[in-house]
């Protein structure tokens, strides 16, 4: 089957085929489940969803920024991943199901269609917010077809219609409700997929005043209120409480059997198969990770248990790390180190001297706790790709939009994700006044509460999941790549022995010339370089860490960055034959 595979996998167009080759496929159920396996090399791996935000994000601090988001850093000579291959993989097999070579019954058809029409619309939402519209294309093209080899792209509108419609049939076909480890595409993540690629959709046109359309953002944010209403009148899933060794919400992500209460679509790891994730190397060294961590600017946003804004407290901007912690939403201290965190026993606050956390929040959401999974890839815990919270999210984040949130809707979504956090107020009725923080920092042009509110609920919930760059692009919002700065921890003075967690040992010494005796194995450096860790000295008293890029965070002013560029060499190719590619605009 693997030499099979091999051999229909080119980019686009029909591969010679014999006989007896496709008879194996589409002669039976089981040569249709072992193909439609091939489909799942496209959903990230393992360690797919915090790379995916490694250097692309605006909340998160790191060493080294995705070149997309560096300043020339990327251009359509660069730009390398306009493939089709994967396309063509799903396209054969639904040609392959109606041609005489199938011979299966029409339910067993039917459901594999369903598999493969959903990572179809896989393929195109992820193309589509990549690169805006692209051609669409629903069936192996010939050799001898260049007229639509060699289309142009067509419009937004095709593209979400097809989404659509291949997403409803996957939802009324797929067989399964549910799979093992959750690790098999069911009807339920069809649902999830289109609220997903809804979601995106309506509000890129939305926020980009996209108008003129066949679909209006309004449309598209009632499909994706739908599409997620159906997983949530389904009761195949709940919000995942039970508190667990690290508690509800990290169980989620360093858990050996996938949580399938919640979790409904995941990459698992399996020991035995050595499939294994790197996750502690990447979150726990600064030599092979990206020393990703947190910035104070978006720790600022996690709320107080009583329901309060915690920038609402009067000197908040002074708290020490080892206070900052009372009384916070449970999802701060299960997504980075928190004061009296503990590995193998031994106290363990953010590692700051080797730099892995340069602004104090260090990353532990998918990372175990034993020690002995630093060295290698040696992690047991897989990663949710689709969670029940999101859908709560995408749900909430469109009827918000649509101005049509009630008390009762935002009980059951977003109160529901704040109630498993540990906040007691605040849960059973919608806000009816606007966060300045939030306003002022992160989002200048919301003036509604209650979508405010939802996006507060969704960057904490989902944080390092791989949704953040997207959000930004769809919201409009890519000048926080640049401008969102990345703060650090307050400390009270430099020169200085600080304890970090509380428990009387000093951590870290903060300096601008090297330490000496006592404190030289916990020195950390400050104001040495342009691009480095800086301590800028607070109008009220002490000194508030910095982590600073210069010339490394570019979102340009002409909004390049909401698409990719198409790549030079296909536009040239394209020309070459005769036919034009449209580029996208500024690239």
């Amino acid at each position: 089957m693997a030499a099979l595979l091999a051999a229909i996998s080119c980019d686009l167009t029909e591969t010679m085929q014999v006989d007896a080759d496709k008879a194996m496929i589409f002669g039976s159920e089981t040569g249709l489940q072992t193909y439609s396996w091939s489909f799942y090399n496209a959903l990230p791996s393992v360690d797919g969803a915090y790379y995916q935000e490694s250097g692309k994000a605006d909340y998160i601090s790191c060493n080294d920024m995705n070149e997309f988001l560096v300043s020339g850093g990327y251009t359509a000579e660069t730009s390398t991943s306009w493939s089709w291959t994967r396309l063509h993989n799903i396209n054969y097999f639904l040609d392959g199901l109606y041609s005489e070579d199938c011979t299966v019954p029409e339910s067993v058809r039917a459901n594999y269609e369903g598999i493969a029409r959903w990572f179809r619309a896989y393929f195109y939402f992820d193309k589509l917010a990549t690169y805006g519209p692209v051609p669409w294309f629903d069936r192996e093209i010939k050799n001898t077809e260049k007229d639509l080899m060699y289309k142009d792209r067509d419009s937004r509108d095709i593209i979400i219609r097809h989404i659509i419609e291949d997403l409803d049939y996957a939802y009324e076909n797929i067989a399964a409700k549910s799979s093992p480890g959750s690790s098999l595409v069911t009807k339920w993540t069809a649902a999830g997929l289109k609220s997903r690629a809804c979601l995106f959709e309506a509000s890129f046109r939305r926020y980009h005043n996209i108008t003129g359309m066949e679909y209006s953002d309004e449309d598209l944010y009632r499909e994706a209120a739908s599409a997620a209403k159906l997983v949530m009148d389904s009761g195949a899933y709940k919000l995942h409480t039970a508190a667990g060794k690290n508690g509800a919400y990290r169980d989620l992500f360093t858990s050996d059997e996938t949580l399938t209460d919640e979790v409904m679509l995941a990459v698992c790891c399996d020991k035995d198969a050595d499939v294994l994730s790197a996750a502690n190397r990447y979150f726990n060294s600064a030599a092979t990770g990206n020393s990703c961590c947190l910035a104070r600017s978006f720790v600022f946003t996690y709320l107080l248990k009583n329901g309060e804004t915690f920038t609402s407290q009067s000197g908040y901007r002074l708290k020490q790390f080892k206070d900052e912690f009372t009384d916070r939403d449970d999802r701060l201290a299960q997504t980075v180190r928190y004061p009296g965190y503990t590995r193998d026993g031994v106290a363990a606050p953010p590692d700051m001297v080797t730099q892995v956390a340069k602004t104090g929040y260090h990353i532990f959401k998918f990372s175990l706790d034993p020690k002995s999974y630093d060295s290698g890839t040696t992690n047991t815990n897989g990663t949710p790709i689709m969670r029940y919270a999101e859908i709560l999210l995408n749900y909430a984040e469109a009827v918000a939009e649509l101005g049509e949130m009630t008390d009762s809707e935002w009980a059951k979504t977003i109160g529901a994700l704040r109630s498993r956090a540990g906040i007691r107020a605040g849960l059973t009725a919608k806000p009816t006044m606007l966060d300045s923080y939030m306003k002022d920092t992160f989002y200048p042009d919301i003036t509604d509460p209650v979508i405010m509110e939802v996006r507060r609920e969704r960057a904490v919930e989902l944080f390092f999941e791989g949704f953040r760059l997207r959000d930004l692009q769809r919201w409009a919002s890519g000048r926080l790549i640049k401008e969102l700065p990345w703060s650090g921890i307050h400390i009270p003075a430099l020169d200085t022995p600080i304890d970090l967690d509380g428990n009387g040992t000093a951590d870290v010494y903060f300096s601008t010339s090297a330490a000496s005796g006592t404190y030289r194995s916990i020195w950390v450096t400050v104001n040495k370089s342009e691009s480095g860790l800086w301590a800028v000295a607070n109008p009220e008293g002490g000194y508030d860490l910095e982590h600073r890029l210069p010339g490394m965070r570019e979102w340009y002013d002409d909004g390049r960055q909401y698409l990719y560029p198409i790549p030079a060499k296909v536009i040239r190719d394209y020309n070459a034959e005769g036919y034009t590619l449209t580029q996208n605009p500024n690239w």
